[in-house]
């Protein structure tokens, strides 16, 4: 799987502002940006992203899944630490 084809399955399934994926091999890193993480858990926010990846981590396309979730205004305070410029 390609880390597009894992965005366009984020895009699709969670209202995101913003998704960047990484992939090395079947692991991949994702950074999700939403108004849907507004006032849940950091555990919550995992399992939002993880609920459209489930059926590819079950047969084995993606084996492992880096996320981190942000509200946009989390967002806007951290990625500047985050993304290179």
């Amino acid at each position: 799987m390609e880390p597009n084809q894992v965005e366009a399955i984020l895009k699709e399934n969670l209202s995101l502002t913003e998704v960047h994926v990484k992939a090395n091999g079947n692991h991949f890193e994702v950074i999700a940006v939403g108004e849907c993480f507004e006032e849940v858990s950091r555990v919550k926010k995992q399992q939002l992203v993880y609920a459209p990846l489930k059926d590819s981590i079950a047969d084995g396309t993606i084996h492992a899944v880096s996320i981190r979730a942000f509200t946009p205004v989390e967002w806007e305070r951290e990625r500047k630490f985050i993304l290179p410029q």
